[in-house]
């Protein structure tokens, strides 16, 4: 399939799908080993494909899990700049719940995944400890404390 993301110029769009686990009072985040900041796992949708079939799939493929999709949290629109592009980001945001006998649930350490050949870095962090730690979206360090009741719609900008 296709992946719903493009560029013009210096612009890059990105459809992307994530999945926000919280176990325990932790949240699970991940880096590329290149990056100096922690995000929340997932990836791009593909065309004609469902937003809870991305995520099924890219935890099948990042970190080798079947995931349980519980509900969407985030509808966000995320602009940043990364790489030396400009991205404008559309983002849906689900709670998902990580299986119970999975050897990583517990994990202290962190431990690795894999993206296409791109190294993950994966580590459960408190969420009391965000507020330390670089997060992008910057507005997860509060909204992962708060998790909205219903469907949110988030317009970010990160500088």
């Amino acid at each position: 399939m296709t992946m719903i993301t493009f560029a013009q110029d210096d612009i890059r769009f990105t459809h992307r799908i994530v999945g926000v686990a919280i176990e325990d009072g932790r949240v699970l985040l991940h880096q590329a080993e290149s990056d100096d900041f922690w995000a929340l796992p997932g990836g791009r949708a593909e065309l004609l494909e469902p937003a809870e079939a991305t995520l099924r799939r890219e935890m099948r493929e990042e970190l080798a899990i079947e995931v349980e999709v519980v509900r969407p949290l985030w509808l966000v629109e995320n602009f940043f700049q990364h790489q030396g592009y400009r991205h404008h980001e559309l983002g849906i945001y689900f709670l998902m719940r990580v299986p119970a006998d999975w050897a990583y649930r517990a994990q202290t350490e962190p431990f690795l995944g894999d993206e296409n050949g791109t190294r993950l870095i994966c580590r459960w962090f408190p969420l009391e400890a965000l507020a330390g730690i670089r997060v992008y979206p910057s507005f997860l360090v509060s909204g992962l404390r708060n998790l909205p009741p219903t469907l949110q719609h988030v317009v970010h900008v990160d500088p």
